[in-house]
């Protein structure tokens, strides 16, 4: 599409570089966004200034926050013998909006994708096993998402974790094979972290 500024033809790419939106909805957005006043904007392109200068990762899980640790880490009335192992924030979100765990977090970053070229090591993996280690833990429970990469990202951490004494557990497989974990819906994501089973090789 033809667009006669440069300006906006410009607003338009980098919108249209964000997953899941296209060069149609690009150009609606920006279009909606020039019919704005110059202190709304303002407000607009601050919002993710601000963001990307305050927004930090939990020292302790990898979790967003704007400060070192996270609230969900800080919080003295969540269980902090439970560890939760994701792989992404979108993750904790999915989970959090359940409102069925009490436990904590630990943020993965990603899952083991050769494909990819993601592997072991370029994973927040060391700090999970010295957490291990503490031991304060009584259970992990991996929650990552029934895809091959999570299965073999749950099979490596086992293989890392299974000599500690504690108890590993998975989701149950309410949620569907295949599935991305943040696409779950609440009830199912609930009823798989309620009903979670032993892990098992």
């Amino acid at each position: 599409m033809k667009i006669p500024s440069k300006y906006i033809e410009n607003a338009v790419e980098q919108l249209s570089s964000l997953p899941g939106i296209g060069k149609r909805t690009a150009l609606r957005l920006v279009l909606q966004l020039l019919n704005r006043t110059e202190s709304e904007i303002e407000q607009f392109s601050l919002a993710f200034t601000e963001m990307k200068s305050h927004v930090k990762k939990c020292t302790s899980c990898g979790n967003i926050s704007d400060t070192l640790i996270c609230t969900i880490c800080a919080d003295p009335k969540r269980d902090h013998s439970i560890i939760c192992v994701v792989e992404d924030i979108r993750d904790v979100l999915a989970i959090e909006g359940t409102e069925s765990y009490r436990g904590i977090y630990h943020v993965l970053g990603g899952i083991i994708s050769p494909m990819d070229g993601v592997g072991p090591s370029d994973l927040n993996i060391p700090s999970l096993v010295e957490k291990a280690n503490t031991g304060e833990l009584i259970e992990i429970i991996f929650a990552l998402s029934p895809t091959m990469e999570g299965d073999t990202t749950n099979f490596y951490l086992y293989k890392k974790l299974g000599d500690k004494a504690l108890i590993i557990s998975t989701l149950s497989r309410g949620v569907t094979v295949g599935t991305e974990l943040q696409y779950a819906d609440d009830i199912t994501l609930s009823r798989s972290l309620l009903q979670r089973q032993p892990f098992k090789v």
